[in-house]
């Protein structure tokens, strides 16, 4: 059973899982920052100061509901799924080019060599 579990974890896919996990984690980080201390204060900064805050999450609404968390939450999402977009649109470009790379066609076959042969042999 201990062989059999071995096995299980150590296949490709698994361990590929967890590193994506630990780098979608790290990458969570990444985005959050760059909301909270780029993209808050250069373009919000305005409509904050108006509303007498500091971050975007100190946003409520009747003293209870914060759609201030709600909308952190949300530019957080769509930076993630642009910037996953920008990847996988670059990776399936990548494997365009590979595909439309022109191979050299196949060599003929002893066959195929031979009635070529015959064939010329018959026009003469």
């Amino acid at each position: 059973m201990i062989k059999e579990f071995k096995d299980f974890a150590m296949r490709g896919n698994v361990v590929d899982l967890a590193i994506g996990v630990i780098i979608g984690g790290a990458f969570g980080k990444i985005i959050s920052s760059l909301i909270e201390d780029v993209i808050t204060p250069l373009l919000l900064k305005p409509a904050l100061e108006a509303a007498h805050l500091t971050k975007l999450e100190e946003l409520t609404m009747f003293g209870s509901v914060k759609y201030g968390l709600f909308l952190s939450a949300t530019i957080n999402f769509v930076i993630v799924a642009f910037v996953l977009f920008l990847i996988i649109k670059g990776m399936n470009s990548a494997k365009k080019k590979e595909k439309t790379a022109p191979s050299a066609p196949p060599a003929p076959t002893k066959e195929e060599v031979l009635l070529t042969e015959i064939r010329d042999l018959l026009k003469k």
